[in-house]
């Protein structure tokens, strides 16, 4: 069964840092655009980043523009999403995601083929 597992979330002061990570198994990733989402509570999913599976465009929403970086390492199977100066209002549950359409379709439109668990994000003093 195809999956996808995220790492790397917890609780954060304002102004630190995480790295998150989106492991797939059971499939490869160098195929597909892959996509970090969040939902907080009482919100719908959005789009946070993506990166393209061979010219390494990526796509960032306003919200985070200059302060997370998405990366893939497809020798590991892996995609990172760094992410620093975080804010009380990056709290959510960070998905990634699997797809292969394009960075609008991905991110924007949310068409995905493949989603992980989520993992939490805290930002709070």
């Amino acid at each position: 069964q195809v999956q996808l597992v995220e790492s790397g979330g917890g609780l954060v002061q304002p102004g630190g840092s995480l790295r998150l990570s989106c492991a797939a198994s059971r499939f490869t990733l160098d195929y597909y655009v892959i996509g970090w989402f969040r939902q907080a509570p009482g919100k719908g999913r959005e789009g946070v980043s993506c990166i393209s599976h061979n010219n390494g465009s990526t796509y960032y929403a306003d919200s985070v523009k200059g302060r997370f970086t998405i990366s893939r390492d497809n020798a590991k199977n892996t995609v990172y999403l760094q992410m620093n100066s975080l804010k009380p209002e990056d709290t959510a549950v960070y998905y990634c995601a699997a797809s292969r359409g394009t960075l609008f379709s991905v991110c924007v439109l949310k068409v995905v083929n493949y989603w992980g668990q989520g993992t939490q994000v805290t930002v709070s003093s």
